[in-house]
């Protein structure tokens, strides 16, 4: 039997890929984890900021109310206040419905 490497999961990523994974300044970064408090990122000995994969989702959930719905960060905060669950579920479902839609649009596109 061969040895198959296992791949390693990142569990951390630095505020600089995080940043570059929305393609945002680090500076709004660190600026809404000042303004809201779902984003927690651990900070090691230097005091460098370690996100996980879930404070990215909670980044995500924040890059997708103000930069893609346009919502005021106020806005944002209401709607993460009354119901996190029920926005990230609705993201979740817009992320499928655009995977989707580019599968049909490459399978329209093989046809041709």
């Amino acid at each position: 039997m061969a040895y198959k490497e296992k791949e390693i999961e990142k569990l951390y990523f630095s505020i600089g890929e995080v940043a570059e994974m929305f393609s945002v300044a680090p500076s709004l970064i660190r600026f809404w984890e000042s303004e809201f408090d779902l984003i927690k990122p651990k900070k090691n000995r230097k005091g460098n900021r370690q996100f996980t994969r879930e404070d990215i989702d909670n980044v995500r959930t924040i890059y997708h109310l103000v930069k893609e719905k346009g919502f005021t960060l106020q806005g944002a905060k209401d709607m993460l206040r009354n119901d996190t669950q029920a926005v990230k579920d609705k993201m979740e479902m817009l992320d499928a419905l655009k995977r989707v839609r580019t599968f049909l649009i490459e399978m329209r596109d093989n046809l041709h």
